[in-house]
């Protein structure tokens, strides 16, 4: 086929004809591909029915953790304190950068009140 010597008209209407074949393919190709997701999609529903009950009593068993003591202490408001763990409060960022440091807002240990021990059975 000699696409150089064809008129306008037979390539306009080879053109349409490819453009038809395509479209069909692809219509016939999408409606298998929407088939596997629906199936897919009915399995992982199924399986989610049968772990649903052992996910829910994971969640309900986690583990309690004792409250943690602050251990530091802001000298100019002394309601706002620290425990040490997570991200640092923004009044003692910016006590480290005007130069103080960690150890100076430390709460002694005779101000912290005591740790509430359990007794495990």
């Amino acid at each position: 086929m000699d696409l150089n010597a064809m008129s306008t008209d037979q390539l306009w209407t080879l053109h349409e004809k490819i453009s038809a074949v395509l479209s069909a393919k692809i219509l016939a190709e999408k409606r298998g591909l929407e088939e596997r997701l629906a199936t897919l999609d009915r399995a992982l529903a199924d399986n989610a029915k049968i772990a649903s009950p052992g996910a829910s009593q994971r969640r309900k068993l986690r583990r309690k953790y004792p409250p943690v003591l602050p251990k530091y202490q802001n000298p100019n408001n002394p309601g706002e304190t620290w425990a040490g763990r997570g991200k640092q409060p923004r009044w003692l960022v910016s006590q480290l950068k005007a130069g103080k440091k960690v150890g100076d807002f430390l709460i002694s240990r005779t101000e912290r009140q005591p740790a509430i021990r359990r007794r495990s059975n």
